[in-house]
């Protein structure tokens, strides 16, 4: 039989291979001990799954693979708990063992499924046919005896309405709990809630519409389409708060130790008291991407000309004074806010890990922060 290959095909399949990729960096050894981190590994997966049988039905490559017809239906079930779960454990830190009741429903799923999915390839091939109709093929000659669940479409929308509702009443509660904006918030762990947030509803409601006014399977492929463009800007969101294009380059005066500066002792206290000005006016080292680029070009300087002027003028490094300055708004954040727990004020003073914020605190206070609080 002809394939069936257009631009769709085409856009739906390198999303599939960015959500795999994306995966594999979502349960990296060092990422993975972020949980929401997990839990967005697993919506990106289940997203992936989905859309592959999309991908497959669509263009007629099933044929080759008739196997997989509506292998991805206890999937479709996984993308609403791991969405919520990941929004969760962006608010809390962590989820208890509740967790895995949300899961619940795509085993059983899969288990009433199973007599299904065991059946001959021309039982598949029926299956196939009845909802994506291409032309030129006609139903085989076979005994259907089999319980496969009726309405799946109906109980997949109803499911992912159910958490769809759960995540935006979550999200909401969790912004005005913290006297947060929705849409002026700069706080990372907000911005990556309301981003992700709003690209999945999207998604959500897109599906809503597609199967409102699709006969059977016959406009999956629009949704899968915008659910590869959801898996891009998850991807861009992550090259974007990644600190790789915004490494200093060898000419840094750490590698160069101001071997050939001009730069005066009058230069210097110039550039120490715009950067004191712009540190404690615009705190820009709340971001946890800042680096000694991003801060040069902030101050009109050369990367040169700052590094020196902070190694010289204040006997340390760039990375020694960002420390100060976070860890010096992070006590003041951990007296004001004393109802917040302490891995979400190393996420607004800009650490990504709950770790490496311990460790920058001990070292200028001599205590943990938990420690610190304590004493307050």
């Amino acid at each position: 039989m002809p394939y069936h290959v257009d631009l769709f095909a085409f856009f739906i399949f390198l999303g599939i291979i960015q959500a795999l990729f994306l995966s594999i960096f979502f349960f990296s050894k060092e990422n993975r001990k972020i949980e929401a981190n997990v839990y967005q590994g697993i919506l990106v997966l289940a997203m992936a799954a989905c859309t592959f049988e999309i991908f497959l039905c669509y263009t007629g490559y099933i044929i080759n693979c008739l196997w997989l017809v509506d292998f991805s239906e206890s999937h479709a079930f996984i993308i609403g708990p791991a969405f919520y779960l990941m929004v969760k454990s962006l608010i809390d830190g962590k989820t208890d063992r509740s967790r895995y009741l949300h899961f619940v429903i795509p085993v059983l799923w899969l288990v009433l499924q199973l007599p299904f999915l065991i059946q001959s390839d021309d039982v598949k091939f029926n299956a196939w046919i009845g909802a994506y109709h291409p032309a030129g093929l006609s139903f085989r000659n076979t005994e259907e005896n089999f319980f496969n669940p009726p309405y799946h479409s109906e109980f997949i929308l109803l499911h992912l309405a159910f958490y769809t509702v759960l995540v935006l009443v979550t999200t909401i509660r969790a912004f005005k709990k913290r006297n947060e904006s929705f849409w002026k918030t700069k706080q990372t762990t907000f911005v990556k809630l309301r981003g992700t947030t709003l690209q999945i509803v999207v998604v959500i409601f897109l599906i809503f519409i597609v199967k409102l006014f699709n006969e059977d399977d016959l406009g999956d492929h629009f949704f899968a389409a915008y659910i590869s463009v959801a898996i891009y800007l998850m991807s861009f969101q992550v090259i974007k708060q990644s600190g790789f294009f915004k490494q200093a380059s060898l000419a840094d005066p750490q590698q160069q130790k101001y071997k050939s500066s001009s730069l005066s002792l009058d230069d210097q206290n110039e550039i120490l008291k715009k950067l004191k000005l712009v540190m404690d006016e615009e705190k820009p080292f709340l971001k946890p991407d800042f680096s000694l680029p991003e801060l040069a070009n902030q101050l009109k300087l050369s990367v040169h000309q700052l590094s020196q002027a902070i190694n010289d003028g204040l006997g340390k490094s760039f990375f020694e004074m960002t420390a100060e300055y976070r860890i010096e708004q992070a006590k003041v954040l951990l007296k004001e806010k004393s109802h917040i727990k302490v891995e979400e004020i190393a996420e607004e003073v800009g650490y990504n890990s709950k770790s490496s914020f311990n460790t920058a605190f001990k070292k200028l206070t001599g205590m943990t922060p938990s420690e610190w609080r304590s004493l307050i």
